[in-house]
């Protein structure tokens, strides 16, 4: 494997001989890497950034520094590049001598491409005879032997002599002087260019001469019209190579002049390819690339893909000038999506939540591309259906504090985080927020994770916290910068969102949530490096952000031990009520039958209460979906048979001498068969109605899906009522007569009474119920509560222990089991036979009892 690294990394340097640092090694890709030591698994760790430009040399993955003798052009004084397009230029020493560059007297300094040089002046040679120097300490420029005069300013003349008699420093001969006077002094020149005495005009360079100066165009400029080039009136304009055609930029970039020269820059919204970058004027662009709108292979949606076909054709004929238009109609096509009624809103929540992320990414990265093409500045649209996006261009190496505004909302940042560590092609960054009010339509049922916060809330309810219910109060704001990078802010973003004015009860709290996604594209609302203070929201990073009531569901344990408790000696009691009604024989009737059945639904629905009512997952299983409708049917089957109690009334009393009423048959199939046909059109027409996040339950948020159970059994309760009333009216009639038919009114009368007390317990029980699965309502959780695990001891004592077959079938089972036989008892009751059969002729109340 070493030996394959080995020459992997051979090829790779005989490519790429120039471009590594000498610290790195060439990996194997044309990019550098840290020497073998640094191994990291099978290959090399990757360290450099292979776009630095000409004249400069990787410092890291992401930034390069110029060599000693260029400095970046721009921006200006940059120590490391981190910007593709930036480029290091040559330092003209020349024109920046100082202390420590210099070349010493009679001498010139001369410019070279990352360096300099110095060459003695017109007259004078090196000492050793060499043509150039590197600075001051090793000048030793003197007079070389030469004839004729060289002009000087003034009346200063260059002296020059025969071979042999030439001074070590040139003379300088005064008019008043004459060769070999004691006046005679030795000339000094004096270097107008770095003394300040020469006239040359800013825009040319001024260059010594011995005696004298000249003032000629820069590179990159020529003289003025009319105006020559070196005498120091020369006066000099920079070349435009950009409106002159002499650049040699490439058609996919934009030629920029600067003084003297010209830069190579992306068009708005195109970046660099990077192997391009061999030089500041050689880079090659590449048109701007926007996100392809995919279909989620669960989302059979025909509104979905409306949506990705007009955005998709908006997009191919997308053109630089058009990016505001392109900004309206993508925003237009979300709400349009949104607004309406569409088939997305069938979809199930799982599917839904997966869509509204796809949705908030591919907006954020549109709108970010699309922003490139428009001018530095504000932006600001309002859509129709008061979507509202808001955008500021600025500088990226802007330092200040900026405050963006949106309608009513705001969001405050500090604007050097807005470009990060990757500079933006053409330095400028952004700031964008998308308000929108119809997210809620993807968003609804959402739920929030308390991973973080969990222990907090616990001790602050002291109870178990089951889940949280969530309600959006606000828009839902998505902020983005030019940055990607956005998990780990430098510093807290601040932002205020409009709501209502609400005021918040027990277990409640107007939280500052953002919408947190993982890799497979699931969504849930989540509260990490996020804090509320009033009205101000502080994060730490950036995403979809929203203002939510949250309603936290706690357990109560107190409640948990009275539902277990309770129901398990109601179960108790509804199986001794059920084995009493199939093995008593003297009381077999039709009445018996009725609370048989009855009995029977009420101890499957407390079963199933008991085992599946809590939803502890959070998330609308089937699961719970199941066991909501399934107390929904056994339900809405007691209250059925409890009809059926009332009619069966209705023909012992109203009908007493006209029929026996309904057969069996008719009866199982009116009472089980109706709850089937309500709970079938329910679930055809809403299955998201069965089921919450807390309860396996009918959802009373589900736009009146409660009524479904609520309706039937308040005509139920209605209906034998009503029964009752004329039941009692009739009773009454008849005693005030003195019917003869005294033993079927004394029976009926206890019937009527039983009844009365049955629907009074039963019915009472879901009227508190129903208020059951409201969070606000503990007091009426608790009376349910003990109502519901009543029901089966009421049942019990009503229709068994008060009755009097009963308690002989008791009795006479009681003595079977202690072994004495029930014809001793019968015996030792003979005797009183007679007076105990007038006795109960006269009691009414045992009649039946």
């Amino acid at each position: 494997m070493r030996g394959i690294h080995r020459r992997l990394l051979i090829a790779c340097v005989q490519q790429l001989p120039t471009l590594c640092h000498s610290h790195f090694l060439c990996g194997r890709s044309p990019l550098c890497l840290s020497p073998p030591v640094h191994e990291v698994g099978s290959g090399y760790v990757w360290c450099c950034a292979h776009w630095c430009p000409n004249n400069s040399e990787c410092v890291s993955a992401k930034s390069c520094q110029c060599k000693a003798g260029f400095a970046s052009s721009y921006p200006v004084g940059k120590e490391l590049i981190t910007n593709p397009s930036w480029s290091c230029e040559d330092i003209n020493e020349c024109l920046q001598q100082s202390v420590t560059i210099t070349c010493g007297p009679f001498a010139t300094c001369q410019n070279t491409e990352g360096s300099y040089y110095c060459t003695c002046n017109v007259g004078y040679k090196l000492a050793s005879g060499a043509e150039s120097f590197a600075n001051k300490s090793e000048n030793t420029c003197e007079a070389s032997v030469d004839t004729g005069v060289t002009p000087t300013p003034s009346e200063i003349h260059t002296v020059t002599a025969a071979p042999g008699n030439l001074p070590k420093q040139p003379a300088a001969v005064h008019p008043w002087t004459q060769p070999g006077d004691p006046r005679e002094k030795t000339p000094k020149d004096v270097n107008e260019c770095t003394s300040g005495q020469s006239h040359c005009h800013p825009s040319t360079h001024c260059i010594n001469k011995l005696g004298h100066y000249c003032c000629i165009c820069r590179q990159g400029w020529k003289p003025v019209l009319g105006s020559p080039n070196g005498p120091i009136s020369t006066m000099c304009e920079d070349i435009d190579e950009c409106s002159s055609g002499q650049h040699q930029c490439h058609n996919s970039t934009i030629c920029i002049n600067v003084p003297g020269s010209y830069k190579c820059h992306c068009r708005p919204g195109w970046k660099p390819i990077s192997w391009s970058l061999l030089g500041p004027k050689s880079i090659i662009c590449q048109e701007p690339h926007f996100l392809t709108w995919t279909l989620l292979p669960t989302a059979q949606s025909q509104s979905l893909s409306q949506f990705s076909v007009e955005v998709q054709k908006l997009l191919k004929d997308f053109h630089p000038d058009m990016a505001n238009y392109t900004i309206q109609k993508l925003i237009d096509a979300m709400d349009q999506l949104l607004e309406s009624p569409t088939d997305i809103e069938t979809l199930n929540s799982t599917v839904r939540h997966q869509v509204a992320t796809q949705l908030l990414k591919y907006m954020e990265q549109t709108l970010r591309t699309l922003a490139k093409f428009l001018p530095k500045g504000p932006f600001t649209y309002t859509s129709p259906s008061n979507t509202e996006l808001s955008l500021m261009i600025k500088e990226q190496d802007n330092k200040d504090v900026t405050t963006m505004y949106c309608s009513q909302d705001w969001v405050k940042l500090d604007w050097a985080m807005t470009a990060g560590a990757k500079s933006s092609e053409n330095g400028l960054s952004l700031v964008g927020m998308l308000s929108s009010p119809n997210m809620q339509k993807l968003l609804a049922n959402a739920s929030m994770s308390l991973y973080q916060i969990r222990d907090i809330l616990e001790e602050r309810f002291e109870s178990p916290v089951l889940n949280v219910s969530l309600k959006l109060v606000s828009n839902v704001n998505s902020i983005f910068l030019t940055n990607t990078d956005t998990k780990k802010l430098a510093s807290n973003i601040t932002f205020n969102f409009s709501y209502p004015v609400l005021s918040t009860k027990a277990r409640q709290d107007l939280i500052c949530a953002f919408w947190d996604t993982d890799a497979d594209g699931n969504g849930l609302w989540s509260t990490d490096g996020c804090s509320m203070n009033g009205t101000l929201c502080h994060c730490n990073h950036l995403s979809s952000f929203a203002i939510l009531m949250a309603q936290y569901h706690v357990q109560d344990r107190r409640l948990e031990l009275i539902t277990k408790v309770g129901l398990s000696l109601s179960l108790l009691c509804l199986l001794l009520c059920i084995l009493t009604f199939l093995l008593v024989k003297p009381i077999q009737s039709s009445r018996t039958v009725v609370h048989l059945h009855l009995c029977i639904c009420l101890f499957l629905g407390s079963v199933i209460f008991l085992v599946g009512i809590e939803n502890e997952g959070g998330e609308v299983s089937l699961r719970c979906r199941l066991v909501a409708m399934m107390l929904h049917y056994i339900f809405l089957a007691a209250f059925c048979w409890m009809a059926l109690e009332g009619v069966e009334l209705y023909f012992l009393v109203v009908r007493v001498f006209q029929g026996q009423g309904l057969s069996t048959q008719w009866r199982c199939l009116f009472a089980y068969g109706v709850p089937f046909l309500i709970v079938a059109i329910s679930a055809a027409a809403k299955m998201e109605g069965y089921g919450q996040q807390t309860y396996c339950w009918l959802n009373h948020k589900e736009g009146g899906f409660l009524w479904s159970f609520v309706g039937p059994l308040a005509f139920i309760i209605f209906c034998n009522s009503a029964i009752f009333v004329i039941t009692v009216w009739k009773l009454t009639t008849k005693f005030s007569e003195i019917n003869p038919n005294m033993k079927k009114l004394r029976k009926a009368r206890v019937l009527t009474i039983t009844a009365i007390a049955q629907l009074i317990v039963l019915g009472c029980t879901w009227v508190f119920g129903l208020f059951l699965f409201d969070p606000h309502s503990m007091w009426l959780s608790y009376i349910f509560t003990v109502l519901n695990c009543l029901q089966g001891l009421f049942l019990y004592l009503m229709l068994c222990l008060f009755n009097r077959k009963v308690r002989e079938e008791y009795r006479k089972w009681a003595c079977m089991v202690a072994g004495n036989k029930y014809s001793e008892f019968s015996s030792s009751t003979t005797g009183t036979g007679t007076s105990q059969s007038q006795t109960r002729a006269l009691r009414p109340s045992e009649s039946g009892m």
